[in-house]
């Protein structure tokens, strides 16, 4: 079974502006996508589209044979809560927050356990090269180690799903080779799906395939 599929979506903004049409995908657990583009050309609301916060006009996505189209608000949110992992441009870490706390955040959404969930968080804080920090408060991290933390909140329910928005747009290039190669371990090693939307040549480097994204679709390239 592919861990992420879509069937021919299409998606217009505006009164007529189309931004791709036909597209048709599938990553299988543990690979990594990236997706490149031009500026506007859809990249952000594709992934949008994979995790049911947007609606393509035609076609369907669907998340471990699981369809979109048909579910209701309070199913997507669950599927998104239990299967899928984000990982932002803008980290959206709480600064005021420990960093155990930042991570148990969507385990916390998921199980009452919440010493299960500290745990967990811890885990995944050593797993990310951070496990001696974890009641340190966010606030006090440099850009790396906060997209670390992001990297681990992101896999910490197990996710069978990776969405990544420009993970290392705010970070220089050494920090972002390292925070790269642990991103591509950590979800490899867990047999998730990743699809990551880059503009970076290093950011893409890590994936097992390489799509342009423009108006006919998702096309192979070398770069």
């Amino acid at each position: 079974m592919w861990a992420i599929e879509t069937e021919s979506i299409a998606k217009t903004v505006g009164t007529d502006r189309q931004l791709f049409a036909g597209l048709s995908i599938a990553v299988a657990p543990g690979e990594i996508v990236a997706i490149t583009g031009e500026s506007g050309v859809g990249k952000s609301t594709l992934l949008n589209i994979l995790a049911g916060l947007d609606d393509a006009e035609a076609g369907e996505v669907l998340i471990e044979g699981v369809a979109l189209g048909p579910l209701d608000d309070a199913a997507r949110t669950r599927l998104r809560r239990e299967r899928i992992g984000f990982v932002f441009q803008a980290f959206h870490i709480l600064p005021y927050l420990t960093l155990q706390q930042n991570v148990t955040l969507p385990l916390a959404l998921i199980s009452p356990d919440s010493a299960a969930a500290k745990a967990r968080a811890d885990e995944m804080l050593a797993a990310v090269g951070l496990g001696d920090r974890g009641r340190d408060y966010a606030r006090d991290l440099s850009g790396g180690e906060l997209q670390r933390v992001a990297i681990a909140r992101a896999l910490v329910h197990r996710p069978a799903v990776i969405l990544a928005d420009e993970p290392t747009g705010n970070l220089d290039p050494e920090t972002a080779g390292r925070v790269l190669d642990l991103f591509a371990r950590a979800v490899r090693s867990r047999g998730a799906a990743a699809v990551i939307v880059t503009h970076s040549a290093a950011t893409a480097a890590v994936a097992d395939r390489l799509l342009k994204l423009t108006a006919d679709g998702l096309k192979p390239t070398d770069g």
